[in-house]
């Protein structure tokens, strides 16, 4: 076991920013991916896969590793249709609510450039009276880029990506921005990786920028496969349970300033997640716990069930109002989240380490 010293100096802002600010969808992740390559070939080794995901590791080059996930997908959009006059129709990339697509401003990430455009709708004043009160169906939008018919048909092949077009925010010690889910974990296993490699890890670490978790996991599934990990957790968000409509009993309490959520159940290691909550309150990193009676819906159940099956731990951020433009985390949470797991790694016992269940 190693000594573990809590950071002190402020959360990586910039860093984090940077990686909002990109569009990376579901199986375009490269954005992002480039911009989290960048920020850890200042302390890791790092590399990427044909799948995308984007790898950093620091301590011994051989042996089982840990390995950290973090998604670096978004939701997003894909045009499905072209029509006469240039309107694009088109299909959820991940879990859209059609309601919050009304109005918004949309990246497009076509061949040769991006170009921009909204989402429209049939406006209230053309609707007839029992169209009013229903609520938005997806194949009623689309997205007006502003083009001609046949400038569109020349730049915008069917299946072009995009995403909402929304930069990232500053409220007092809330972070508002598109992408939080999951740009934040993958933000956050990076940050835990570098204070593992300032204090001198002995161990083996890997932290995975993941692709394609909206969409089933498959990164996680993919880069967890390869590595053969000993042990591992996933990072993500979680709902923070203090806005309105959410029920605690469901959900537990996880609100902001709660600091990291860990979620407990049958999927996740129990001797894994008793020793981060063990070394969270020896080093008083506030932290919360979540019940999850089956799958989290997180690169831990990829993660779990690779190979023979790995100890597994989830750690996620609370976050408002996920899956839209607007989503917010408040930055201590994020900090607590980044020191339990360096703290749970540091923590670890030289050699073998026993994760059986019996």
């Amino acid at each position: 076991m190693t000594a573990f010293t809590p950071k002190t100096s402020p959360l990586n802002t910039e860093f984090l920013l940077n990686l909002l600010r990109e569009a990376g969808p579901s199986g375009y992740e490269a954005r992002p991916a480039r911009v989290w390559l960048k920020e850890a070939a200042q302390f890791a080794r790092t590399r990427s896969d044909s799948y995308g995901n984007a790898y950093a590791e620091v301590g011994p080059e051989d042996g089982q590793p840990i390995i950290l996930l973090g998604h670096l997908d978004e939701i997003g959009l894909m045009v499905s249709h072209i029509d006469d006059q240039g309107f694009l129709a088109f299909l959820n990339l991940g879990g859209w609510d059609p309601q919050v697509l009304v109005g918004q401003r949309i990246r497009l990430l076509a061949p040769g450039q991006d170009i921009l455009g909204v989402i429209g709708k049939k406006a209230i004043h053309v609707m007839e009276q029992e169209e009013r009160t229903k609520a938005s169906k997806l194949e009623e939008l689309w997205i007006d880029t502003g083009l001609s018919a046949e400038e569109v048909g020349q730049r915008i092949p069917v299946g072009t990506v995009g995403v909402i077009e929304q930069p990232p925010l500053l409220l007092g010690d809330k972070l508002v921005s598109k992408s939080l889910d999951n740009r934040v974990g993958a933000f956050v296993v990076l940050e835990a990786l570098r204070q593992l490699a300032q204090q001198g890890v002995k161990r083996r670490v890997v932290a995975v920028g993941t692709a394609q978790e909206e969409i089933g996991l498959f990164g996680a599934s993919v880069s967890s496969h390869a590595l053969d990990p000993l042990a591992g957790i996933a990072v993500d968000v979680t709902h923070e349970t203090k806005q309105p409509g959410v029920n605690e009993k469901k959900y537990g309490k996880s609100p902001f300033g709660s600091g990291a959520n860990l979620s407990v159940g049958p999927m996740f290691n129990p001797k894994l997640t008793d020793a981060i909550q063990e070394v969270g309150r020896a080093k008083a990193i506030p932290f919360s716990v979540s019940a999850t009676p089956r799958h989290s819906s997180t690169d831990g159940d990829a993660l779990a069930l690779t190979r023979g099956g790995v100890p597994t731990g989830v750690v996620s951020i609370p976050n408002r109002y996920m899956h839209s433009p607007s989503e917010m985390v408040q930055l201590s949470d994020v900090q607590a989240c980044i020191d339990i797991i360096a703290a749970w790694v540091m923590s670890l016992p030289e050699g073998e380490v026993d994760f059986s269940r019996h």
